[in-house]
């Protein structure tokens, strides 16, 4: 039989402020008309960005969460975010960091788009690279190429339109989930 032995209390996290006004809602939300289900496998040679939006695009997916579930990347770009010395915001993404190669391990992703309509991702992943270092960030997806097929779970969130908008709070953009423009051939008659 194991021992129990309790653990040290840890250290209070430090608390961020934002420097804008605190916005009336702290979680926006919206409730997703369906939720589907997709494995698919990210093409090799792509960038993770066209691997995966355009499988999603021909089953119909405009906004989902996904998670990626390891493989191998030819290219890998990421960024962090360190505290913003300018105090224009509590952090800013660093210029892309060139970790070459590299064996993902998990990430997670969100599919939704730009403030044009375009689709977007935003992903962020841990990783081993080549030199055997384990790193994680926000992941580049335009410019990290898969080398080899990388499977990722997505939940389709069907009558959402994930939109980065701009944040007064954070003085950042992020994506915000609004009610999805009904699509052509998508109206419904309750005659």
């Amino acid at each position: 039989m194991t021992d129990f032995i309790p653990a040290q209390p840890l250290p209070r996290p430090r608390t961020l402020v934002h420097p804008g006004p605190v916005g009336p809602i702290r979680i926006e939300h919206r409730h997703a008309n369906l939720g589907r289900h997709f494995r698919i496998g990210l093409a090799p040679g792509r960038t993770l960005h066209d691997a995966i939006i355009e499988p999603l695009l021909r089953l119909g997916v405009r906004s989902a969460s996904m998670t990626l579930l390891g493989g191998r990347l030819s290219t890998l770009l990421y960024c962090v975010a360190p505290p913003d010395p300018t105090g224009e915001r509590v952090a800013n993404y660093t210029r892309p960091i060139v970790a070459g190669p590299a064996a993902l391990i998990f990430g997670n992703a969100t599919l939704g788009c730009n403030a044009r309509g375009e689709p977007l991702v935003h992903c962020h992943a841990t990783f081993v690279s080549d030199d055997g270092q384990v790193r994680g960030g926000h992941i580049v997806v335009d410019r990290s190429v898969a080398e080899s097929p990388i499977p990722v779970l997505a939940t389709s969130l069907d009558g959402i339109e994930l939109r980065i908008t701009q944040d007064d709070e954070t003085h950042m953009p992020l994506m915000r989930p609004f009610a999805a423009p009904v699509q052509r051939g998508q109206e419904t008659s309750h005659a």
